[in-house]
């Protein structure tokens, strides 16, 4: 039996991923409460798998943050097909699951883990590195990988509110996020001073139970500090990129059904778009959550487009390139005055979803500069 044909475990914890700037849960950390039997690379193996089946289970379909040991995937492409196989067994695409590789990072394994990295990303997965800010997290990976994700050291996001060189290390840290083009996000916040102090640093993705308790479910509400004005952050000249107002999309086929995505709505009330993509992960349909619903509440609405295909429902996206300024963005958004909040979609450059922006975000940000 493959270690990653098992029975999802009766019990299952998440964790949310939630942005400061909106408030909004973008994505949630599945566990699925086992450690098994087996050797280390077949349990990491198992234990990203269950956690993928625990979410789904859950019927959430907000993108997935999954964890795996960098030492597993310096074993080679068998490794690599096996954690694809348990990742995408329940219908997941790569661009909906963020791989947050941690653990340690020995020299003579970096070649290959480096290698796998890169292999993931071209598979389509969004990468994270996790531990950022510990020994065993060498910060020069981040140039060689470019993650879409920096997940620092949760007892440097901890204590980074009292110690001022932590606080200068984390806001180095941002810094270097924002110059490659990466996102930072701070886990294990357990009081409200530190969620407002990563704030300041720059930090807009945190996790911990100062947000969430132990016993959250997707679907339930979260609790964000109210932080006072943001001062001002120093400008470059070109102004920020896209990239540093990217969220994590949620993403669905572009075959799926009205109430399909119906139901993803009413599961994650703080989702404001659903971005329904063909199977190399290329927008093809926008869902906007407001007028998708009004669409749908009208009479004989639900009788009439339930079970037809949702693009009937939605409409094109309005895509820009992770490589273009904010300004640029803002623009672009204005250009229709009917869809001017519409969330914008952020692609690469062979045209896959890489995430969303959120027009409002990009209206507070440049306003505080």
């Amino acid at each position: 039996m493959s270690p990653l044909d098992v029975l999802l475990p009766a019990r299952a914890g998440f964790r949310p991923v939630v942005d400061l700037g909106s408030g909004a849960v973008v994505a949630v950390e599945p566990h699925a409460g086992r450690e098994g039997s087996g050797d280390p690379v077949s349990r990491d193996l198992r234990a990203a798998a269950e956690a993928v089946r625990a979410a789904d289970a859950a019927g959430t379909r907000l993108p997935l943050q999954i964890g795996v040991r960098a030492e597993s995937l310096a074993f080679g492409d068998e490794v690599l097909e096996e954690l694809h196989r348990g990742l995408t067994a329940t219908g997941r695409r790569p661009r909906e699951v963020i791989l947050c590789v941690g653990g340690g990072f020995p020299p003579a394994q970096r070649p290959a883990v480096s290698a796998a990295l890169r292999g993931l990303r071209r598979a389509g997965y969004l990468v994270a590195l996790g531990g950022i800010g510990a020994a065993h997290a060498p910060l020069d990976l981040l140039v060689d990988v470019v993650p879409y994700l920096i997940r620092i050291d949760a007892e440097l996001a901890r204590r980074a509110g009292a110690d001022p060189a932590r606080a200068a290390l984390v806001s180095a840290v941002v810094g270097l996020a924002q110059q490659i083009g990466a996102h930072v996000l701070a886990p294990g916040l357990a009081g409200e001073d530190q969620v407002l102090r990563m704030r300041e640093l720059g930090v807009r993705l945190v996790q911990g139970p100062a947000l969430a308790p132990p016993e959250w479910w997707p679907g339930m509400p979260v609790t964000v500090p109210v932080a006072a004005a943001e001062p001002p952050r120093p400008d470059n000249g070109l102004g920020p990129r896209v990239t540093e107002f990217t969220l994590p999309a949620v993403t669905m086929p572009d075959t799926a059904s009205a109430g399909e995505v119906l139901d993803v709505l009413n599961a994650e009330a703080s989702t404001t778009s659903i971005i329904l993509v063909d199977e190399r992960q290329r927008p093809r349909a926008a869902v906007d959550r407001t007028r998708f619903l009004l669409r749908l509440s009208g009479a004989y609405g639900h009788a009439l487009h339930a079970h037809k295909p949702a693009v009937r429902l939605a409409d094109a996206p309005r895509t820009v390139p992770r490589t273009v300024p904010a300004i640029a963005a803002l623009r672009a958004a204005g250009r229709e005055d009917d869809r001017v909040y519409d969330d914008l979609v952020v692609v690469d450059e062979v045209g896959r979803c890489l995430g969303i922006v959120r027009v409002a975000d990009l209206i507070r940000g440049l306003a505080a500069r």
